[in-house]
Parts: structure tokens; C-alpha cells; sequence
């Protein structure tokens, strides 16, 4: 009813289109979860190949494998989505500056987690890890953080890079 009284009174007085950029600049950003996506991705393939281990599958098994692969491609679509925030939202030209080579970074990662949708190659995953974390040490160092790597202590293992938050 509101919204119809306000459209008739518009209609009559014509009142003036506000737009807005949907984006809140908070200025929080972390490539944490784009690692924690690209290990997922990682755990998942070695889960598959769990399942590839077994002589036959049941039909549990089929449906886990279902479940898998589409979180698979779900966690790697993450991880594009992670990292275009951070590179379109908080990226600017002093970074840039900091970081040359920032955009064929950001495209590598979009081709090599399409990879990982496209199929279950574990090597494809650790790729997809190496290349998040050479653009985790890049957003860290453009904050003028230190950054080490350690094995992470779950699941898949992995070699992950972090800040040194003193």
C-alpha cells in the first residue's frame, strides 16, 4: 500500500533518482580464505581419490563423490571470488606500483582454479595453493608485513604462507 502511494506520488511530483555504489568500503580484507579455499580444494581431490582407491563404488559412495565434486568446484569458485575482491576492491595504483606483475597474478589464479573445476588432478590444486600464496605475500607486503611459510597443521599439509602479526 506504502509503495503504491509513494509510486502515484512520484508519478505526480517527480522525485529526483538517488543511486548509490553498493560496495562499503571497510577496508577488511585478508587472502586467508582464498588459502583456505584452494586447501579445501586440495583435501577434496585427495577425498576423491580416496574414493577412486576402492574397487567399486556403492551407491553412499557415488553420492559422496557427487557431494565432493561440487564442492570441489564451489571452493574454487571461492577462491576467484576471494581473490577479485581483494585485487578490485583494495588493489589501486600504489599497489600496483608495489606489485608489477599483480594482474597476471590475478588472471593465473582465474585459469588455474577453472583447472580445478574442470577436473581432479590433486597437482592442480597445489598449483592453485603456490599461486594464492604468491598473492598472499603480495597483499602482505603491500601492507608492509612480513610474511612466512609453514606447513599448515590440518589436512592437506600444504605449504601456506602467512603474515608475521607481531
Amino acid at each position: 500500500m506504502l509503495h503504491k502511494m509513494l509510486t502515484q506520488l512520484d508519478s505526480l511530483i517527480g522525485f529526483d533518482v538517488a543511486s548509490a555504489h553498493c560496495d562499503i568500503p571497510c577496508k577488511i580484507y585478508d587472502p586467508a580464505t582464498a588459502q583456505l579455499n584452494a586447501l579445501t580444494v586440495i583435501r577434496l581431490f585427495d577425498l576423491i581419490d580416496e574414493l577412486a582407491q576402492k574397487e567399486s563404488l556403492t551407491i553412499a559412495d557415488q553420492a559422496q563423490l557427487a557431494r565432493l565434486v561440487m564442492q570441489k568446484e564451489e571452493h574454487a569458485l571461492k577462491v576467484k571470488q576471494d581473490v577479485v575482491v581483494i585485487w578490485g576492491d583494495y588493489f589501486k595504483q600504489p599497489q600496483f606500483e608495489q606489485i608489477a606483475n599483480a594482474h597476471d597474478l590475478v588472471h593465473s589464479i582465474m585459469l588455474q582454479a577453472s583447472k580445478c573445476k574442470q577436473g581432479i588432478a590433486r597437482e592442480n590444486g597445489v598449483a592453485l595453493l603456490n599461486l594464492v600464496n604468491e598473492f598472499a605475500a603480495a597483499f602482505w607486503k603491500t601492507k608492509g608485513v612480513e610474511t612466512f611459510n609453514a606447513e599448515c597443521p590440518y589436512p592437506p599439509s600444504e605449504i601456506v604462507t602467512y603474515p608475521k602479526l607481531g
